[in-house]
C-alpha cells in the first residue's frame, strides 16, 4: 500500500520538512514537503540520503564485538552485559574519571540522544567528557554565556526582515544556516535583495554565499576579531553607537570604548588585508541601515581568536542599535526549552566555566566539558583507560587525527553507540548501532533554539523498527542503568525514575510559571508510555508556549503537535530583552574579563605565516558517515586543495596534479584545483574525508576516500579563552608532489 509520512530532515540544521512515500514498509522516494510552514516544500541534497542511509548495507544492524580475527556479531543482551562489565571495571580499578566520553554532532539531531545521553554521562560519573563542540561552536555558546548568561543564549539573525546582513566566515547558501536555523537560504538571501536590502560577505575564500552577495571582501584567517574592533573603533569615534533596546540593561560600555581605541582601521588593514577606507564604510553603513544583522560562524569560532571574534560579532549588533529589534538580531522562544522556563522575574544564574581541568595541559572546562584538543594528552598521560562515543567519529573530526588514533588504540576498553564501522569505531570493543533515523521519532530540540522562526514539529518514526532492535533511548537507558546498580530493573521503571527527577526540576515545588501547577499532576497528566516522547511533552507544556496541562487554552502539548504532522508556525522572532536575560544581575556584560583578558595576545598576534589553511562547506556533506551514500557522493571529485593562481604559480602547482601539504603535525596529498575564488597565501582542504583507513566498513566512502584535514589541523593551535580548537588558519607548507 502506498502512503505518505511527514518529517523533518535530520541530516543538518536546516530542519527541512520531508514527504516520504512508502510502499508499505519500503521507501519510495522523498521529496519536500510544501506544507511544512517553515521550509515550505524547500530540501537540498542531503534530504535524498535518507533514503541510501535506510538501505545502506554498510549500516549495522546488530552489536558487533572485536576479536582477533575481526569484527562479529552478538546478541543485545551479552552485548549489554559486556559493555557495562567492562566499564564497571575500568572504573572500579581506576575511578570514575578514567572513562572518557566523546558525543558527536547527530547527538543535536537525535531526541532521544539529548534527552538520555545525559542520563547516560550522569550515570558514568566521569569529568572527562569530550564533545564535537570544541572543534565547532564553543567560542560562540563561551561569550553568550558570559554577555547574556546561557551558552544557547546565541542572537540570531533575523533574515527574513534585516535590510542589511554581515556575513563572515559563514557559508549559509551551502549550510543552510548555522547556529541560525533557516532551511532554503538561498530563497532567503534572494528575498532579501529583491526587497532592496545588501548582502556582505567576509571570507578568505569566495564562497557560494560571497558570490551572490553585493559585496565581497578577502579577509586573512583568524583577524575577524581585528576587522570588527576596527568597526567598533568607528562607531564610537563617529558617534555612530546607540544601545537601541539594550539601554540601561549593559555594563562595562566603557571598558569596551577604550578596547575599540587601540583598532583602529588603520592599524589593522594590513593584517587583516581589508584597506581601512572600506573598514570605515562597512561600519558606517551597518549602523545607518535601518536594520542590520552581523553573523559569525565556523570560521569565526574555529581559529586562534574564536571567542573575542564570536564576543565581537555581538558587539557590532549591540551598538548598531540592532539587538532584540525585528531585522536585527534577537532571541528565539522555543517551544520546548529544558530547564529555560523559569518563574517571571526570577533572576538567572549566569554560567560557571573552568570549574575543572584537564589533567596533562590544565586546559579548562566549559559547559561540563574538556576540550578534544585534550584527549590524546589524557590518554596518553594514562588518566583515561576507556572510551564512550556516541555517534561521534574523531578520528576525522578531532585535531592532529594521527597522535589520537595511535592513543585510542592504547586504550583498555572502547564503546561506541554508532552504526558505521568507521575510522574510529574500528577501534571500538563494542559497537551498538541505533535504529536509522527514519525508525526513530523526532523533535529538534536544539536547533529550534537557534531557528530564525519561531516553530514547532514533532515526527513520528516513519518505518517500523524491527522486534528485536532496541530504539536509540532504549541502548543508552540500559547501560546507564546498569552503571548505576539497577542492572535487574526493567526500562519502564527505570524511566519513570528519570521522568520523575525531570518533572521535578521543570515544574518544582512553586509550578514554576503556572500557578497550583504541582509535580505530581504533571507527571500523572504525561500518561505511562516510556520513552523520550513523555519529556518532550513535559517541555513542551511547561514552555512559554504550553498549554500549561490546562491552565491555557489552545497552547502547546505533544498531542497538538501530533494532530499537526506538517509543524505548526508560532511567528516571528520578537524582542525579548529583558525577560530573556539569564545573567545574575539582569544586564548584559559587554566586556566579561575572560574575553577581554585575551585582547593583549590579539593586539600583539602578527599573523605572518606564508600560507594557510581553512576548511570549507560542502552541500552534500554534513558528517563524515554521508560519504558513504550514492547521491552525496557521485559526481566530480570534491576532496581537492584549493589554490589560487598567483600562489600556484609561486609554488609551482598545476591544475589537478597532487600537492603536499604538510604542518607541524602531519603531511597529505591532495589533489590541486586553481581557483580564483581563494586569497593569495590562502589554500582550503574540506572536512570530513580520508576514507582511507585499514579495518573501516565502508565500501562506498572508501571508493571517493580524499584525505583527512585533520592530519594537519594542530591540536596545540586553540583559541585561548575556550581552548576551541583552531581548525582553520593553520600554517602549512605547499609543494608538488611528484
Amino acid at each position: 500500500m502506498i502512503t505518505t509520512a511527514y518529517r523533518s530532515c535530520t541530516l543538518c540544521e536546516a530542519t527541512c520538512g520531508v514527504a516520504v512515500e512508502l510502499d508499505d514498509d519500503r521507501v519510495r522516494s522523498i521529496r519536500g514537503d510544501h506544507e511544512d510552514p517553515f521550509s515550505r516544500g524547500f530540501i537540498c541534497p542531503k534530504a535524498y540520503g535518507l533514503k541510501a542511509l535506510e538501505e545502506d548495507p554498510d549500516r549495522l544492524q546488530r552489536p558487533l564485538r572485536r576479536t582477533a580475527g575481526g569484527f562479529s556479531e552478538i546478541g543485545w543482551d551479552e552485548a549489554f552485559d559486556e559493555a557495562i562489565d567492562r566499564l564497571l571495571e575500568v572504573r572500579e580499578r581506576h575511578g570514575s574519571d578514567a572513562v572518557a566520553t566523546y558525543l558527536g554532532n547527530p547527538v543535536a539531531h537525535s531526541l532521544h540522544a539529548m534527552l538520555y545521553g545525559p542520563v547516560l554521562q550522569k550515570a558514568l560519573g566521569t569529568k572527562q567528557r569530550y564533545s564535537a563542540s570544541s572543534i565547532d561552536q564553543l567560542p560562540k555558546m563561551v561569550s553568550s554565556g558570559l554577555m547574556f548568561g546561557g551558552g544557547l543564549l546565541v542572537p540570531v539573525p533575523d533574515v527574513d526582515r534585516t535590510d542589511h546582513l554581515l556575513v563572515l566566515g559563514a557559508n549559509p547558501l551551502v549550510s543552510n544556516g548555522s547556529l541560525m536555523t533557516a532551511p532554503d537560504m538561498p530563497g532567503r538571501l534572494r528575498a532579501l535583495r529583491e526587497r532592496g536590502g545588501k548582502l556582505v560577505v567576509i571570507d578568505p575564500r569566495r564562497s557560494e554565499t560571497a558570490r551572490v552577495a553585493d559585496e565581497h571582501h578577502f579577509i586573512r584567517p583568524g583577524t575577524d576579531a581585528l576587522l570588527l574592533l576596527s568597526m567598533v573603533h568607528v562607531l564610537f569615534e563617529e558617534g555612530l553607537e546607540r544601545l537601541g533596546r539594550a539601554e540601561g540593561l549593559v555594563r562595562g560600555l566603557d571598558a569596551v570604548q577604550a578596547i575599540a581605541e587601540r583598532f583602529a582601521p588603520e592599524a589593522v588593514a594590513e593584517r587583516t588585508g581589508i584597506d581601512a577606507p572600506t573598514i570605515r564604510r562597512l561600519a558606517r553603513e551597518h549602523a545607518a541601515a535601518a536594520s542590520a544583522a552581523c553573523y559569525g560562524r565556523i570560521g569565526t569560532t574555529c581559529q586562534e581568536f574564536g571567542t573575542l571574534s564570536s564576543w565581537a560579532v555581538d558587539l557590532v549588533n549591540i551598538l548598531t542599535g540592532n539587538l532584540d529589534r525585528p531585522g536585527g538580531a534577537l532571541f528565539t522562544k522555543p517551544a520546548a526549552n529544558r530547564g529555560g522556563n523559569p518563574s517571571p522575574g526570577k533572576r538567572g544564574r549566569g554560567v560557571k566555566l573552568g570549574r575543572w581541568t584537564s589533567r596533562v595541559r590544565g586546559l579548562p572546562e566549559m559547559f561540563g566539558e574538556l576540550p578534544v584538543a585534550a584527549l590524546a594528552d589524557e590518554i596518553e598521560g594514562g588518566g583515561v583507560r576507556a572510551l564512550l562515543t556516541i555517534a561521534g567519529n574523531p578520528l576525522l573530526s578531532a585535531p592532529n587525527v594521527g597522535r589520537l588514533d595511535g592513543a585510542l588504540a592504547g586504550l583498555d576498553f572502547t564503546l561506541s553507540v554508532d552504526f558505521y564501522l568507521n575510522e574510529t569505531t574500528r577501534h571500538a570493543h563494542l559497537i551498538l548501532p541505533p535504529p536509522s533515523p527514519l525508525r526513530r521519532d523526532t523533535y529538534d530540540l536544539a536547533l529550534y533554539q537557534l531557528a530564525v522562526q519561531n516553530v514547532a514539529k514533532y515526527s513520528l518514526a516513519t518505518l517500523p523498527r524491527p522486534a528485536d532492535h532496541p530504539d536509540e533511548w532504549e541502548i543508552l537507558l540500559t547501560l546507564a542503568k546498569g552503571l548505576m546498580g539497577m542492572r535487574e530493573m526493567d526500562l519502564a521503571t527505570a524511566d519513570n525514575f528519570v521522568l520523575a527527577t525531570l518533572v521535578q526540576g521543570e515544574v518544582g515545588d512553586d509550578g514554576g510559571r503556572w500557578t497550583g501547577l504541582d509535580a505530581s499532576e504533571a507527571l500523572a497528566a504525561l500518561g505511562t508510555q516510556p520513552g523520550p516522547s513523555r519529556m518532550l511533552d513535559l517541555f513542551l507544556r511547561t514552555g512559554s508556549w504550553g498549554d500549561g496541562f490546562g491552565r491555557r487554552d489552545g497552547g502547546l502539548s505533544l498531542e497538538r503537535l501530533r494532530d499537526n504532522p506538517h509543524g505548526l508556525a508560532l511567528g516571528p522572532l520578537e524582542p525579548s530583552l529583558p525577560a530573556v536575560l539569564r545573567t545574575p544581575d539582569g544586564l548584559i556584560d559587554l566586556a566579561p574579563g575572560l574575553v577581554v583578558r585575551d585582547v593583549e595576545r590579539l593586539e600583539a598576534a602578527r599573523f605572518e605565516s606564508d600560507v594557510v589553511l581553512i576548511g570549507r562547506r560542502q552541500l552534500r556533506s554534513n558528517n563524515s558517515w554521508m560519504h558513504n551514500l550514492v547521491p552525496l557522493v557521485k559526481g566530480p571529485e570534491r576532496c581537492t586543495l584549493l589554490v589560487g593562481p598567483a600562489d600556484a604559480a609561486r609554488l609551482g602547482l598545476e591544475d589537478a596534479a597532487p600537492a603536499r601539504v604538510t604542518s607541524r603535525v602531519g603531511s597529505v596529498v591532495a589533489k590541486v584545483c586553481v581557483s580564483d575564488e581563494m586569497m593569495p597565501g590562502v589554500v582550503s582542504l574540506p572536512h570530513g574525508w580520508g576514507h582511507d583507513r585499514a579495518g573501516i566498513r565502508l565500501g562506498v566512502a572508501r571508493e571517493h576516500a580524499g584525505v583527512n584535514v585533520n592530519q594537519l589541523s594542530d591540536d596545540a593551535l586553540l583559541d585561548q579563552p575556550s581552548a576551541n580548537a583552531a581548525l582553520n588558519g593553520v600554517p602549512v607548507r605547499v609543494e608538488r608532489a611528484d
